[in-house]
């Protein structure tokens, strides 16, 4: 049997399912194919979306016309901004979300999308003519013809799973591993290795003493993740609970290193530095005598509970009578153990930006495969590589975002231009124009590139423009608007800030860190009837008006230098030196650049090891 699609996806977690949605509405004719359609888009780890920058990453999914930014405001159980204390560069929405809705919400977007099928099966070989991939076949020996093939296999490469001393093969707990696809993949030059990741026990809730924890509730106020207005279908809302391990959890967990596969040899591969288990927190911090563990519903539906904090592959005997030393579960039941997984990566330096393999044309690869972590990181990588697989089956522009652009942007260029030697995760610390990718903008950043390539609805786009332009009348009247000391003085006192001596601009007021738009409107009835023409998301509007006007310099500022750097990123250099032959170059430089072949002088700025002599070398010899 035999069929032929433009795009397959193969692998339908967060990558697949953002990467197949795209192609489709793009006008290809795709493939989604998958070893179990009932656990689509499974949320492997804790069901929870977003976080430090990973939250900024989904508003600019959505921004550009994804889905899981609304999926996830459909089945949110919990809301939360994070980092409020901090600038708005910093702020982070997080929700939790009821796994098994956020499933059965991303499988009715697959049926109801145009040009997108899904086949239950597992590749076995990928099928490569001259260097470009023509197709797959599967394990039930159907054939695939394909213009491109994005792999998002996730960790179900060759998995192996680890409790204790007991190894099962499987990509997750109670799923089997992809044999055969790696080495499909290998023998045509494209180098792999291993990464390992982990997950917690999953804890009955009836088993739980409350009474000894403190719970976290979430926030109800405008905030969520898509700009889309998604409508009345929320659920009811439950806390989280927080307590902390003891030194007798910690005596537990010491005592059965000696069988941690962490520790006695079993598990190689490069694990999480940022999310490490339970047992690499004793061992590293041993001064510390309690961690913080968070115990986060899983549904609404459910009693299963996931106790973030708390990943573990220690022996399952080990696990339970650490967790017991904790008062809150001293008579603690589980659903499952913790595991560790050990699964097949990657090299991400192999990839241009597009995502598209620079071994072997129309080959793809997004999300864990490249050795990242995370929901987020691997959506983004996603919806890339669906919108350029599309472009390269129609004669496309490559769709490609820059570092002032888009932690998207941030995202791939570190994954193509740095590589990997751990999973990687998204900070805000990655990126150097954090002012410029703010979670309140990321829809005026990227919508209209979303637009120009087809991705974004009429709504969404209409939506925009009228955010934009009530964003524009509101600066406008705030640049112009000339105020008296009469009108706003009593006002400044109560605040504790300056009376002022003479008018001035009203933006010129708002730039004081205790001046609000909601504490100084009553003082001013034509400002706050220019606010009351805002009919629809009025609290959104005006929060991004007040942020560009209290942080312009900032943002003016970061805008200055980032126009600097791309005067870089313009000059191309690919293809146009054989860096082995530049001994002016220092022999890491001319190894890392040999390797990598950036596409301009910006990217190869930014590799390991190419230093700024390096750089002024090459920008001599582009002169010549």
């Amino acid at each position: 049997m035999k069929f032929n699609y433009d795009v397959i996806v193969i692998g339908a977690g967060h990558a697949g399912c953002e990467a197949a949605v795209a192609a489709a509405r793009l006008g290809s004719k795709t493939c989604l194919i998958t070893m179990d359609m009932n656990k689509i888009a499974q949320m492997s780890c804790n069901p929870a979306i977003g976080g430090i920058a990973k939250g900024q990453i989904v508003r600019e999914i959505d921004a550009l016309g994804g889905e899981m930014g609304l999926i996830t405001d459909r089945t949110a159980i919990q809301f939360r901004m994070l980092n409020r204390s901090k600038g708005p560069a910093m702020w982070s929405p997080r929700a939790q979300s009821d796994r098994n809705k956020y499933i059965w919400e991303w499988r009715e977007i697959l049926d109801r999308t145009d040009n997108l099928e899904i086949w239950q099966d597992s590749v076995k070989e990928l099928i490569v003519e001259d260097g470009v991939v023509v197709g797959l076949t599967t394990l039930w020996e159907v054939t695939f013809n394909a213009k491109c093939i994005i792999i998002t296999a996730g960790t179900f490469l060759n998995g192996l799973m680890h409790v204790g001393k007991v190894q099962l093969p499987g990509g997750r707990m109670a799923e089997p591993a992809s044999y055969f696809l790696t080495e499909s993949i290998t023998k045509h030059g494209i180098h792999t290795d291993r990464m390992k990741t982990g997950t917690p026990v999953r804890i009955d809730a009836r088993s739980v003493d409350f009474s000894l924890m403190e719970p976290q509730d979430g926030e109800s106020d405008f905030h969520k993740f898509s700009f889309l207005d998604t409508g009345e279908k929320r659920l009811d809302p439950l806390p989280c609970w927080t307590c902390y391990t003891t030194p007798e959890c910690h005596d537990v967990l010491r005592k059965g290193l000696e069988d941690s596969p962490l520790y006695n040899g079993q598990i190689q591969s490069i694990g999480p530095r940022y999310c490490p288990s339970v047992e690499t927190k004793i061992v590293n911090f041993p001064d510390k005598d309690k961690h913080q563990l968070f115990l986060e519903p899983e549904g609404t539906d459910t009693n299963e509970m996931y106790l973030n904090g708390f990943s573990s592959s220690l022996p399952m005997d080990i696990q339970l009578e650490a967790l017991r030393k904790v008062p809150a579960f001293r008579d603690v039941k589980v659903y499952r153990p913790g595991y560790a997984i050990e699964y097949d990566f990657f090299d991400p330096t192999q990839l241009t930006h597009t995502l598209e393999s620079k071994l072997v044309k129309n080959l793809f690869f997004a999300g864990q495969v490249n050795g990242t972590t995370g929901y987020e990181e691997a959506a983004a990588q996603g919806l890339m590589a669906g919108i350029n697989a599309h472009m390269n089956c129609v004669g496309g522009q490559e769709f490609v975002l820059g570092r002032d652009e888009a932690y998207i942007g941030v995202l791939i260029d570190d994954l193509v231009t740095k590589g990997v030697d751990e999973p990687y995760r998204m900070f805000t610390s990655r990126a150097e124009y954090r002012i410029l990718l703010r979670m309140d903008d990321a829809d005026m950043r990227l919508t209209p590139k979303g637009r120009a390539i087809g991705l974004v609805s009429d709504e969404r786009f209409a939506l925009y423009e009228s955010k934009k332009a009530h964003i524009e009348r509101l600066m406008d009247f705030a640049t112009n608007y000339s105020i008296k000391g009469e009108q706003v003085n009593a006002t400044l006192e109560s605040l504790g800030t300056t009376p002022l001596k003479h008018g001035c601009k009203l933006i010129d007021l708002l730039t004081r860190p205790q001046i609000s738009f909601a504490n100084i409107q009553d003082a001013l009835p034509k400002f706050k009837e220019e606010i009351d023409k805002i009919e629809n998301r009025k609290e959104e509007i005006v929060e991004a008006v007040e942020i560009l006007i209290k942080y312009s310099g900032y943002i003016e500022r970061e805008s200055q230098i980032a126009e600097k750097t791309k005067r870089l990123e313009n000059i191309k250099i690919r293809g146009k030196f054989d860096y082995s032959k530049l001994p002016s170059l220092s022999y890491e430089a001319r190894e890392k650049l040999q390797k990598i072949d950036p596409e301009n002088i910006a990217q190869a700025s930014r590799i390991p090891g190419v230093s700024p002599s390096d750089i002024n070398v090459l920008l001599v010899l582009i002169r010549k």
